[in-house]
């Protein structure tokens, strides 16, 4: 016990006219009714309750607060909470090291989120050269300030103002609120201006995100994968005429199916087949959640690129395909991705492909392969039409919308024509659930 303690039942009024000699450095009044529990006084009249107490043959002190903070029922309880942790075997020391630190962390979580892309476009310029160059080429450097630079400066040519490069709008959002949609948005937004542009100046920012991602404080900031969604991806500009009609031919069909059945990811074989099966696109099919599945009634709802969504019947090889599906997460189809779901099967798909001998078929080409598929079937272009989720105007059949009862035997129709020249008898059962398919 310090020089210049006593004990007493500390009150109020004790607390108030308790004061530091002139000649001491410090005096300490010790509660009887907390023993634990002391005043100390300074010659400055500052006044703090104090704890002491032994843990492991040591004496240790901790601070409580000053006297104008806190009252002597509060000093007390406190100096007794101390003492049950110390009864423990727990340092309190440390508890208020842990808790500090843990503060500490949120604090510094909190400021990264904050980070916004234009914070590190800078630094991205400054350092984000590529690997094994000494500098960035001068004219993508220059194309880089020109895709972020903010407009409103006079044009060298003509009159007028520039406008802000594409990826000026980006640059105000924090860097862990990039994502798919928020760049599909961007990104749609900006095809308006210019197409290619907007697909150059992606093919940009994705490098920024790269090397977001290679940077220790930050990689867990960014989803290096948004800028390769296959939401964006569909809409950048075709390469090429065969992107914009390739389709499996009737002749294909068997082997791209034993292509894609050998394949190693079950979720990305049942993806495939569903798009052929359903001409639904890539992004509905992937965003697909069990809650939208209607095992009782048959049917599907899928998130509509037109509408807001659409339902289509589900047939009864394709309700038992899905309904064989573990199930991992909300989604159908579940992966181990940031996103919780099946992103890009575009190598699964290149090698069911490189399996059936076809040398080059999309994504997206097996929505078509369903149309002239459905077609061959002797569907209506109406029905086709429908299911795939375009609008009236944009057939030549110029279809009335047809219920989920009308449109199941075209869709019944045309999964048997599919099954048939794959090769596959499906075989229904009575009982739900227990559908099978022999080979």
């Amino acid at each position: 016990m310090a020089t210049g303690s006593n004990r007493v039942r500390l009150t109020a009024g004790r607390v108030d006219a308790f004061a530091c000699p002139p000649d001491r450095a410090q005096a300490f009044l010790w509660d009887t009714e907390a023993p634990a529990l002391m005043l100390r006084a300074t010659p400055s009249g500052r006044k703090t309750y104090a704890f002491e107490g032994r843990l492991k043959g040591a004496t240790i002190r901790v601070n409580i607060g000053t006297a104008a903070d806190w009252t002597l029922d509060k000093a007390r309880k406190r100096a007794a909470e101390l003492k049950q942790m110390i009864d423990s075997g727990t340092d309190p020391r440390e508890v208020e090291r842990q808790k500090a630190a843990e503060a500490a962390a949120a604090k510094a979580e909190q400021a990264a989120k904050a980070l916004t892309v234009g914070d590190l476009w800078p630094s991205y310029i400054a350092n984000g050269k590529p690997k094994r160059r000494e500098a960035w080429k001068p004219r993508y450097l220059a194309d880089l300030q020109k895709m972020a630079a903010a407009g409103g400066e006079k044009k060298k040519r003509g009159t007028g103002l520039t406008r802000p490069g594409p990826i000026f709008p980006l640059l105000a959002k924090p860097l862990a609120e990039i994502n798919e949609d928020t760049l599909k948005v961007w990104h749609d937004r900006e095809a308006k201006a210019g197409k290619h542009q907007a697909a150059r100046a992606l093919m940009m920012f994705r490098g920024f995100l790269r090397w977001c991602a290679g940077q220790r404080e930050y990689r867990d900031l960014v989803d290096s994968d948004a800028g390769r969604a296959p939401a964006i991806l569909d809409t950048l500009p075709s390469i090429g005429e065969s992107r914009r009609t390739d389709a499996l031919e009737s002749a294909q069909v068997a082997g791209w199916w034993s292509g894609v059945m050998q394949l190693a990811n079950p979720v990305a074989s049942a993806y495939l087949r569903t798009l052929l099966l359903t001409g639904a696109r890539r992004e509905e099919v992937a965003a697909l959640k069990w809650e939208h599945i209607d095992f009782r009634w048959c049917k599907v709802t899928l998130a509509d690129k037109v509408g807001d969504t659409r339902t289509i019947p589900l047939s009864a090889y394709l309700a038992w395909l899905l309904g064989s599906l573990p199930r991992k997460s909300e989604y159908v189809f579940a992966s181990v991705s940031k996103s919780g779901r099946l992103t890009d099967p575009r190598s699964s798909h290149q090698t069911a492909l490189k399996s059936a001998g076809i040398d080059h078929l999309t994504i997206h080409g097996l929505r078509r392969s369903f149309a002239l598929l459905g077609e061959a079937a002797g569907a209506p272009a109406g029905a086709i039409a429908q299911v795939q989720g375009h609008r009236p105007s944009a057939t030549a059949e110029g279809y009335k919308p047809r219920s989920i009862d009308a449109l199941r035997p075209y869709v019944e129709q045309i999964t048997s024509h599919v099954l048939s020249l794959a090769g596959v008898k499906f075989e229904p059962v009575d009982e739900p659930g227990t559908l099978r398919v022999v080979a």
